[in-house]
């Protein structure tokens, strides 16, 4: 197939798996391995970084009205020293509570785990952890709070959740709207809180790793028509993925993706381990 074709069926299944909770990151290990793809430029972390640049414009696109009122809420909030009176000068101060566990962990262990983790049947072990994670939280989680009422220990837990999800496998969006409904969000507030803290991450982790493809850094040759269309193919899947599971969570559990993960799990070690 066609390297262009390969980036764009690669930059769909990441615009979807990105905010589906299904794990981008573990797909983009083992959708190429499964479909025989062994180019450099494509199984590569600057690859996955486009695509991931191509969601968080996804994500601007879809929130931009949030961030409009988020981002002057917040130095409003700053220079007054008070959350009183605009329920967005207190969301704006719980997404950055979130963002720390992230940043730390991410400096600390980011190239640890990705050289340590990056193995087919370690993903697979890693969708079925969770999936647990998953079914617990919507199981036990009250769903009865909306994302003003988190507690700023709630966010930093979020946070802390998040950082996990730099393991493949895991799911950035289904290991923090799982702590988000652990800390009582109903499963809309949580999803569309997952969303809006992982905007300043995609947006640090992608000019970081987009410094390192540009000055060569990153070990392979830089094709731009290749990069371009797995971004754009990202960029509108990612959008549609957004919209469906906002829409989906308001009236039903995370079932479907936790049998899905399981599945795929199954898949993974049945072909990679020739049972």
């Amino acid at each position: 197939m066609d390297t262009i074709l390969q980036a764009i069926v690669i930059g769909i299944v990441q615009g979807i798996t990105e905010f589906l909770p299904i794990s981008s990151s573990g797909h983009l290990i083992v959708v190429p391995d499964l479909l025989g793809w062994d180019d450099a430029l494509l199984t590569s972390l600057p690859f996955s970084v486009v695509l991931h640049l191509g969601t968080l414009v996804a994500l601007l696109a879809y929130f931009w009205r949030d961030w409009v009122r988020l981002v002057p809420a917040g130095l409003a909030a700053l220079r007054d020293r008070s959350f009183q009176g605009e329920a967005d000068r207190r969301l704006a101060w719980l997404i950055a509570a979130t963002l720390p566990p992230a940043i730390a962990v991410g400096i600390a262990l980011n190239d640890a785990i990705e050289s340590s983790f990056r193995q087919p049947v370690l993903v697979a072990a890693m969708l079925a952890v969770g999936s647990a994670i998953m079914w617990l939280a919507d199981r036990l989680g009250r769903r009865a709070l909306p994302i003003e009422r988190l507690s700023f220990a709630g966010a930093f837990g979020v946070g802390c959740a998040q950082a996990l999800a730099l393991v493949p496998g895991i799911s950035r969006s289904g290991v923090s709207i799982s702590a988000g409904l652990a800390f009582g969000l109903t499963r809309e507030a949580a999803a569309r809180f997952s969303f809006l803290m992982a905007t300043p991450i995609l947006a640090g982790a992608g000019a970081w790793e987009t410094r390192k493809l540009l000055t060569g850094e990153a070990g392979v040759p830089v094709d731009g028509p290749v990069l371009a269309a797995g971004f754009l193919a990202s960029l509108v899947a990612g959008a549609a993925a957004v919209a469906v599971l906002l829409r989906f969570l308001r009236r039903h559990p995370l079932t479907v993706f936790i049998v899905y993960r399981l599945a795929l799990a199954a898949i993974v070690v049945f072909v990679f381990l020739d049972v």
